[in-house]
């Protein structure tokens, strides 16, 4: 069947993967290779000019990475893709490739802390501009658009505050002033949003996430179009060295395969535990896109096919509150990071964001009894459940 016959559930299991053509392995093997063999001088030759397909060393490309990479411009509607050792590798070397030494870039104000302080503690340091704005509201972005700016960078939805931004009317505005449009899908994955159907034009994720979904790997990908794509690995990519290794690439190939059907999961347990919050009296408010009275409900039911695992709530009783009802669980995992099979719950105040002031977390969103949770594939029962059971303790 033709990829562009296959629906989204098919694509996930077959999509760039075909049985070993020397083997009939049906896994995509593992090559688990520094470097590779010429045939003589001039195949070495050819392959460092470009004249003919082929494997140099494994920072330049990898046979396991590079279906990787196919399957996710697949599933995100993109040309192409570049594998990276993380999330926050891809970010940066999505930024560098596009602003130099000059430039200016504007950047969401509720993006994920280790984004927000790459964005204003290195980048800066490169001689690139950055303003942080809100990208929900057009005539904000408006007003820092300069002659010298780049790109605008956003997740939606937005960690940990699950602020929703409309891909396409922030994508109609940046192409206007011919800005490249940058999003980070790491929340809802491409089963649940595909930001380039919606007009932007590099989607990042953090593989290590959702991706990957069993909490075992590191990784991240940019993927967009092949011109952008090409650019962005002989340029930057190769130099600047931050490959994801085969193995890594493997095993979130395998995470893949199960991606819809995780998602489909966590989404529904997310809605359970959002609505299970909501009507509890020591939780004050409760972000999660798909409650009606959500912010973000309209714009994420225009452009996602579910809400997503992720649920953040503010609890009664401030920070302490907060460490009270953490203590108190027992089958929410107190851990940082996301998209696991197991349902993990942290305290930004006191751990994401612990080295940043209240009132500076205040500018993210972040207040001292905001909880988050990444809600597993679990019973959503159950899950409830603990929460209660710790709420209790509070």
């Amino acid at each position: 069947m033709d990829k562009d016959n296959m629906s989204l559930e098919t694509l996930v299991v077959h999509g760039a993967q075909k049985p070993d053509p020397t083997t009939g392995a049906i896994s995509t093997p593992i090559y688990q290779t520094s470097t590779f063999v010429f045939k003589d001088p001039d195949h070495g030759a050819r392959l460092f000019r470009g004249e003919e397909e082929g494997y140099i060393y494994t920072r330049v490309g990898n046979p396991t990475i590079e279906i990787l990479e196919r399957k996710l411009a697949l599933l995100e509607s993109a040309e192409a893709g570049v594998a990276f050792a993380s999330g926050m590798a891809a970010i940066f070397n999505t930024i560098i490739s596009i602003a130099s030494a000059g430039d200016h870039i504007i950047v969401d104000d509720t993006v994920y802390g280790g984004t927000y302080a790459l964005m204003t503690k290195i980048i800066p340091r490169l001689g690139i501009e950055v303003s942080i704005v809100n990208c929900a509201d057009e005539k904000e972005i408006e007003s820092k658009i300069k002659g010298n700016t780049r790109l605008i960078f956003f997740e939606t939805p937005s960690n940990p505050t699950l602020k929703v931004i409309d891909i396409g009317q922030i994508s109609r505005l940046g192409h206007d002033h011919k800005l490249v449009v940058v999003v980070d899908n790491t929340f809802a994955t491409p089963i649940l949003q595909r930001p380039i159907e919606h007009g932007a034009d590099i989607v990042v994720h953090s593989m290590t996430k959702y991706l990957s979904g069993h909490g075992d790997t590191i990784g991240g990908i940019v993927v967009g179009r092949r011109e952008y794509i090409e650019r962005l690995r002989e340029e930057t990519a190769i130099d600047v060295g931050s490959c994801i290794s085969p193995f890594n690439a493997w095993l979130i190939l395998r995470g893949i395969k199960t991606l819809y059907l995780r998602m489909i999961r966590h989404s529904e347990n997310a809605y359970k535990v959002a609505r299970f919050l909501k009507d509890h009296p020591k939780v004050e408010r409760v972000m999660y896109p798909g409650l009606e009275d959500d912010p973000g409900h309209k714009i994420a039911r225009k452009q996602m096919l579910l809400f997503g695992g992720m649920v953040s709530f503010e609890i009664a009783g401030g920070r302490e509150a907060g460490k009270r009802l953490l203590s108190n669980l027992n089958l929410c995992t107190l851990a940082v990071s996301l998209g696991d099979t197991d349902t993990l719950i942290e305290h930004p105040a006191s751990m994401t964001h612990s080295t940043y002031s209240d009132e500076e977390c205040l500018k993210f969103g972040i207040t001292p009894g905001l909880i988050r949770i990444s809600v597993g594939i679990e019973n959503g029962t159950e899950i409830c459940e603990d929460l209660a059971r710790g709420l209790e303790g509070v």
